[in-house]
């Protein structure tokens, strides 16, 4: 199976840091990965997205331009990529930013309040790994056994990261399965 992915957001949210652990987590898996950032003119507080394979298959290009799957954490980011998921995609909303519900109907729309899951769990930095926990639980794209060896890879040297965000990541995947 291959996953097509577009996380998009602005600078500062962790998006980056989504996709990069994604990808991680699918090499652990032995999967073909691919990730290309794209930033807007500023690195913090402007438009930052990235794309992201995850294939059981050999990537023939790195290029994401019909996504199987999108996440939004900005308003900007939803009104510029939900437009471009595949029929029968998913998008996943952070819907503690966006006050507004997907405009498609041939798509699955989660919507996800990551900075108040983050904030219930004392770290409102964590936002970003409620919406990975809860893209692993709309789409099994990687196991959370593999992104939380990738965290605590990536995280070495900051292990005291480690628990907040591995309950992050357990909230969010919780929250698809409670809304499924």
């Amino acid at each position: 199976m291959t996953h097509e992915i577009i996380m998009a957001g602005f600078g500062g949210q962790g998006v980056m840091l989504m996709g990069q652990l994604l990808t991680y987590a699918g090499m652990i898996e032995n999967r073909q990965v691919s990730w290309i950032p794209s930033y807007g003119p500023e690195m913090r507080g402007g438009t930052a997205n990235c794309s992201v394979i995850v294939s059981d298959e050999p990537i023939g290009a790195p290029i994401v331009s019909e996504p199987t799957v999108v996440v939004a954490m900005n308003l900007p980011s939803l009104d510029k990529f939900e437009p471009m998921i595949q029929p029968g995609g998913i998008l996943i909303i952070n819907s503690s930013l966006i006050e507004q519900d997907a405009k498609r109907t041939d798509i699955k729309a989660y919507q996800v309040p990551a900075n108040d899951i983050a904030a219930e769990l004392g770290n409102i930095k964590t936002a970003n790994m409620v919406i990975v926990g809860a893209l692993i639980g709309a789409t099994g794209v990687v196991s959370n056994e593999a992104v939380l060896k990738a965290f605590a890879k990536m995280f070495a040297k900051k292990p005291e990261l480690l628990e907040i965000n591995e309950q992050a990541i357990r909230r969010g995947m919780e929250y698809i399965k409670s809304s499924k």
